[in-house]
């Protein structure tokens, strides 16, 4: 009793200290450079090999918050520990302070190619750990770097033609539709992107693109329904959801929404409005599509979800696994990664299954939580393979995406009543609720294990600055 009653004053005794005298800075925010200054060619040496997996990061769907925190890691471990880094969506800016003796180098780097290449995610990340742990050299790293930036894909381009047909075709599985509905999802997003890499080669803006795959999927299918090939019992609106889907599937919510939620404001904006743009673009196919049918006589009323029993929610949650290993082939994920991928899916949507078939959750609550234990699993996977993180995150999002949703709402829109308009903007909105509660799900569930950095020890400034920087490798 005495020892608790002696560390109970002893705790207040240090709280009132702490409440009555000021303590050191939450931040530091001039941060010393030691006397030895690295040389001019070492500076430009590192921060072009930190501008190079910066802009292959980048360009591969790594957020600007992951990429900017490997380049400041990459150049600290290079001997360059005052570095900023700027990412404003297409440009790359690093800048390395050399105190008050020497002038800073700044150097810029473009990014203006796009897409989503998780084996170069993978190869980058495994060059920049192994320069982290002194196992390769800067001379070595852009050797590997710049051999895995031209590396050919792991497998040929049908393979992943394969995986987008396979994806909607899982999708059009889960959400209930027939063996026609999966046969004719698959064919039509088959079409859709090699037609889409036809006129992506000539140089066809990325707008124009998600409108004619949003027109060809809506058009395929109102023909198919036209000449008897897709009975109408068999929901041929779920194949128009499956493509759009896949067509969602290559929109950066998921970047936007980590740079928001980071600080990178500027680089959430542009990417905000990429997808506003490209959302544009497939409102409007679908729309005009649907509107040829209704010229025709045809009507493609959104389908309704299946109901649920046990049964239904097995195969729901293997075609979740499925679509999420077809997701991860179509972009070129190492192959090792597809189990952990399917993986991920069908976690994902078997949580999103019981809270809303089970605890009455809504669509929206429903889909933030099974997205917190998306990015949960990402990083505890991440911690034990060697699985790339997009990869389990990327993947395990896509059975979650709002596509039935989504078209649901364009339906909605394509009619000339005025409360069916109403209704469509609703709609939108809740799809895109469902968007952003994927994104911060996952981000929040990655916040949750991420190993927190140890806290610095204040150190006296003498000994602060006449601390040499770490050894610079030659």
């Amino acid at each position: 009793m005495i020892r608790f009653d002696r560390r109970l004053r002893d705790a207040l005794r240090r709280e009132t200290h702490d409440i009555l005298h000021g303590g050191p800075p939450t931040v530091e925010l001039l941060r010393p450079v030691g006397p030895d200054l690295p040389s001019d060619e070492r500076v430009f040496q590192v921060l072009d090999l930190c501008l190079q997996v910066g802009e292959v990061l980048l360009s591969s769907g790594e957020a600007a918050a992951d990429t900017s925190a490997t380049m400041t890691r990459l150049a600290g471990a290079c001997g360059l520990a005052t570095v900023d880094v700027d990412i404003t969506f297409t440009s790359i800016v690093m800048c390395c302070r050399r105190g008050r003796l020497a002038a800073p180098v700044t150097s810029m780097r473009l990014v203006c190619y796009r897409t989503t290449d998780l084996t170069r995610l993978a190869l980058v990340t495994r060059i920049v750990d192994q320069v982290i742990r002194g196992e390769m050299g800067v001379a070595a790293a852009e050797v590997a770097l710049a051999q895995a930036a031209r590396a050919p894909h792991p497998y040929p381009r049908w393979a992943a033609t394969a995986g987008w047909a396979g994806l909607a075709a899982a999708v059009a599985l889960l959400l209930g539709g027939g063996p026609e509905t999966w046969l004719t999802a698959f064919v039509t997003t088959a079409i859709i992107d090699r037609l889409g890499r036809f006129l992506g080669r000539r140089g066809v803006a990325s707008f124009f693109l998600q409108m004619i795959g949003g027109f060809v999927a809506t058009a395929c299918t109102i023909g198919l329904l036209a000449v008897g090939a897709l009975p109408s019992e068999t929901g041929p609106s779920l194949v128009i959801a499956a493509s759009i889907t896949v067509l969602l599937s290559g929109l950066s919510v998921m970047g936007a929404v980590q740079d928001a939620i980071a600080g990178h404001v500027v680089t959430a904006a542009g990417r905000a409005a990429e997808i506003g743009l490209l959302s544009a673009g497939l409102l409007t196919g679908v729309i005009l599509g649907l509107k040829m049918g209704i010229w025709f006589g045809l009507f493609l009323d959104p389908a309704e979800l299946v109901a649920a029993d046990a049964t239904r929610f097995g195969i729901s949650t293997f075609a979740a696994a499925v679509a999420a290993a077809m997701f991860a082939l179509a972009c070129y994920a190492p192959l090792r990664s597809l189990g952990a991928a399917a993986l991920a899916g069908g976690a994902g949507w078997a949580a999103y299954g019981a809270l809303t078939q089970y605890a009455d959750f809504g669509p929206v609550v429903a889909t933030g939580l099974a997205a917190v234990l998306v990015g949960l699993g990402s990083e505890l996977i991440r911690r034990r393979t060697t699985v790339h993180r997009q990869v389990i995150i990327l993947a395990g999002i896509i059975p979650l995406l709002p596509g039935l949703t989504a078209y649901r709402g364009f339906y909605q829109l394509a009619s000339s009543r005025p409360q069916y308009i109403a209704d469509g903007l609703v709609t939108i909105t809740l799809a895109l609720a469902i968007a952003l509660a994927l994104a911060a799900g996952v981000t929040f569930g990655q916040f949750i294990v991420r190993p927190r950095p140890a806290p610095e020890v204040a150190e006296p400034d003498a000994t602060r600055r006449g601390s040499p920087p770490p050894a610079l490798e030659q």
